[in-house]
């Protein structure tokens, strides 16, 4: 009998174990590098997708995608910001070119959001591609 309940119970230790392992594959960051033209029709297709650009307050004063959201890579805070976000929530996510929203994964990953797609080519992609701008805050 005491061999039955060892065996169950070992069993069920390592349903457990390997159901736990599979919740945290489901929820690893998934980041999906689009280009600009892509990434417009992201926008259109999903109205709730939220665009993050992580460039400065000045770059993006200078000019942004419509409706962004400005998350300072640089400030001491970025970590912080990010973390009020809706983990689960559909990101658009860029820097200038690349380099700073490369750099920036890490930190989505370790917060734990799961869907962001990554404009690999940054606002100067999005430009180049003549697409639309806002200015200002």
């Amino acid at each position: 009998m005491k061999t039955k309940i060892t065996t169950l119970l070992s069993s069920l230790l390592v349903f457990i174990l390997f159901a736990s392992a599979d919740e945290k594959k489901m929820q690893e960051l998934v980041v999906t590098d689009i280009t600009a033209e892509k990434a417009a029709k992201l926008i259109e297709k999903d109205p709730k997708a939220v665009v993050i650009d992580i460039r400065t307050p000045k770059e993006f004063a200078e000019g942004h995608i419509a409706e962004a959201k400005n998350i300072d890579f640089r400030s001491d805070t970025f970590k912080e910001e990010l973390a009020k976000l809706d983990r689960d929530q559909t990101y658009l996510m860029h820097c200038l070119s690349g380099g700073r929203s490369t750099q920036s994964l890490e930190v989505w990953k370790e917060l734990g959001f799961t869907k962001v797609y990554h404009l690999n080519s940054g606002f100067k992609g999005w430009k180049k591609a003549g697409l639309s701008l806002s200015r200002g805050e």
